[in-house]
């Protein structure tokens, strides 16, 4: 196929794309939200609840991680830091692991990441939103809540895999002819997303 022709159908595609997207916003703004309970998880000055991730905006977007043992979860949670300070502009945004506060922190430096983070590990928060697997295992993924008088109510989630709309690396590697190929290598691919 010459290059023209390709650009035309992959133009197309995206249009396509363009066109589901928009059904999904229209869907999720029909959506019959799920109350939760005022979750309380561990940070570095103690504790703090779901209610108070809010910060002062109505919407809050909660990121599951795997924690420090994922190197998938790191690899998203690195472009998180890109968009941090413009999600803020528009709603809460905390990443939530089984780490520990101490271990989230240090990590956290590591990587230079400015986003807020929280542990659920001593909650029931990561199984209740459905992001621990049947054989126990901590899952990725995000849940979107929105504040509705005194009840915190989720309205949208999903969950994270490769090749999915939250992580950019994926679709510069879909542009490659060969696509991913043997990124990151045999001997560095990770199962850690599998929830086992």
């Amino acid at each position: 196929m010459k290059y023209q022709d390709m650009s035309g159908k992959l133009a197309d595609y995206r249009r396509q794309i363009a066109d589901i997207r928009e059904k999904m916003r229209d869907a999720i703004a029909t959506v019959e939200p799920q109350e939760v309970k005022d979750y309380e998880f561990a940070n570095t000055d103690g504790s703090v609840r779901l209610s108070e991730l809010f910060g002062d905006h109505e919407d809050l977007i909660v990121i599951h991680n795997m924690g420090v043992a994922c190197s998938y979860c790191t690899l998203w949670a690195d472009g998180y830091n890109g968009i941090h300070r413009h999600v803020v502009s528009r709603a809460g945004f905390v990443v939530s692991s089984p780490d520990s506060p101490n271990v989230q922190k240090k990590f956290a430096e590591s990587r230079g990441w400015e986003f807020p983070m929280v542990s659920h590990a001593d909650s029931s928060f990561a199984a209740d939103m459905g992001y621990v697997s049947t054989k126990g295992g901590w899952m990725p993924g995000v849940s979107v809540f929105r504040r509705d008088g005194d009840a915190i109510m989720r309205v949208s989630d999903t969950g994270f895999s490769p090749g999915d709309d939250f992580c950019a690396i994926w679709h510069f590697f879909d542009m490659l002819p060969g696509g991913v190929g043997e990124w990151p290598g045999p001997a560095k691919k990770s199962s850690c997303c599998s929830g086992v």
